[in-house]
């Protein structure tokens, strides 16, 4: 009979090592699958974790790392604080699109001004209209104790609405020959995110990410708000006698995920995607969230974890492309890495004991 026993305390021990097997677990299930899918498992896995570092094109796609990885970071950073207080921010693909409709519809309005303010006022932008896409469920849960994880994921799907709207509507180019999405700002100097480093893939996104990622660890654990935060998570009744105002807590942590979100889909649109598009968004808000588990809600983890999606995404696409694995397939494969790290992260408060059942 198997039995799991609670631990006095979480063990620190498993809970670095559920990680490493969660993404062991993940190669190894992943691996089935694309056999079932008729394909070389051990050459699938090797071009999604290997091709992209060390492989024939390695110098290309190692500066595409950090361009995919730049809003990974960001996002999650944002979400993790929420997530340590207990507050479940489910729907940060929906504030990473209203940031990037809010930061391109101040570049399509000043066009074709040049100015140097105006990336500044998209960044302002961005940042605002994901802080009050994210206010929402933090006002509804509030006033009216709604759930914040069902407010936030319904309102995603509102958002990709508002972004079909934006892209056939009032944002679509003029010029585009009546395809749908914006004026592409890569052509627009004022509102463009340039490349900083040649060749390195590393645009105003993945400087701000490093911020988020420092910002973020000084608050959790060098500030007294971050004590009052995981006192909030852990212990809800000490945090009220702590004099911790929940609705305050809820508030802050909303509109701060929802910011960095907003930051996220701003530099995304400025800057690799270069346009609003019906298509624009990438799931980045969702993968956050696995992003988020798996760097154990920690900054510096976050960033490692960050690194490790990206390249599954872009080993996902080389795959794709040589292999002819159907994208689903890479979706269901990046996916495994939360289901198996949930399901490891048990071993961190529970034991395993192994035998008869007693009398």
């Amino acid at each position: 009979m198997i039995t799991l026993i609670k631990r006095p305390t979480p063990s620190r021990g498993w809970s670095y090592t559920t990680p490493l097997l969660a993404v062991l677990a993940t190669m190894i299930a992943g691996g089935l699958m694309f056999a079932a899918l008729g394909k070389d498992p051990a050459q699938a896995i090797r071009m999604i974790f290997w091709d992209p570092l060390f492989g024939p094109n390695a110098a290309y796609f190692r500066g595409q790392l950090l361009v995919k990885a730049g809003p990974l970071i960001l996002i999650a950073s944002g979400l993790a604080v929420g997530f340590r207080a207990g507050i479940w921010n489910i729907g940060a693909e929906g504030q990473y699109i209203i940031g990037a409709i809010c930061g391109a519809s101040v570049a399509l309005a000043a066009y074709p001004a040049e100015s140097h303010l105006l990336f500044p006022a998209m960044i302002v932008a961005g940042a605002l209209g994901g802080w009050l896409w994210g206010m929402i469920p933090a006002v509804l849960k509030v006033l009216f104790n709604t759930s914040e994880i069902l407010v936030s994921l319904m309102l995603v799907y509102v958002a990709q609405n508002l972004l079909a709207y934006a892209a056939f509507g009032p944002l679509k180019n003029p010029q585009g020959f009546g395809f749908p999405g914006s004026r592409n700002l890569q052509q627009y100097p004022s509102a463009h995110n340039p490349e900083l480093i040649a060749g390195t893939g590393a645009h105003w996104g993945v400087l701000a990410a490093l911020i988020a990622v420092i910002g973020a660890y000084i608050l959790m654990h060098r500030h007294i708000a971050g004590f009052r935060i995981r006192v909030a998570g852990e212990a809800p009744r000490a945090a009220r006698f702590a004099g911790v105002v929940p609705a305050r807590l809820v508030m802050f942590c909303l509109g701060l995920s929802g910011a960095l979100a907003g930051l996220a889909g701003l530099f995304e649109v400025s800057g690799p995607s270069g346009q609003i598009t019906d298509g624009f968004n990438a799931g980045y808000g969702f993968t956050a969230i696995i992003v988020a588990f798996l760097g154990r809600l920690h900054p510096l983890g976050i960033l490692l974890a960050g690194l490790l999606m990206a390249l599954t995404y872009i080993g996902g696409d080389m795959a794709q492309m040589m292999l002819g694995l159907p994208g689903a397939a890479i979706q269901v494969f990046q996916g495994m890495l939360l289901f198996f790290l949930l399901g490891f992260d048990v071993l961190t408060n529970y034991r395993i004991r192994i035998g008869r059942a007693r009398a």
